[in-house]
């Protein structure tokens, strides 16, 4: 009698821990999948981060070569304003140029009208 429960007692305490290392793999097969599942949902905002950081990175170099095609037009520009300037201000010069002219040849063509006159009155009708 003592014998058989020795072997009862024996095949519950196999019993017990073939349920036990049972409950234990299911816990390990349990505790995988969560961790599988978070690093897959930490992963696929890790994904979108880069994703973005790739978006902005290109959106970056796209805009410093605006920002370079930009500033290389605006110095063009700025070349060309001043160079109408100086064309104006050449323009101006040669008005005055010509104004100064204008008045030496009226004081001549005066002088002239003068000095004819002068000479038809006193000439010998």
């Amino acid at each position: 009698m003592l014998s058989r429960l020795l072997k009862e007692h024996q095949a519950k305490q196999n019993e017990r821990k073939e349920l036990q290392e049972k409950r234990r793999r299911e816990a390990i097969a349990a505790a995988t999948c969560l961790t599988e599942a978070l690093v897959d949902h930490l992963n696929v905002g890790v994904a979108q981060a880069y994703v973005n950081q790739r978006k902005l990175d290109h959106e970056v170099k796209t805009l410093q070569v605006q920002a370079t095609q930009f500033a290389k037009q605006t110095g063009q520009w700025i070349g060309m304003v001043e160079n109408f300037n100086q064309a104006l201000k050449e323009i101006g010069d040669v008005e005055n140029w010509a104004r100064s002219i204008e008045l030496d040849m009226r004081t001549i063509a005066t002088a002239l009208e003068y000095v004819y006159k002068g000479q038809l009155q006193s000439a010998p009708s």
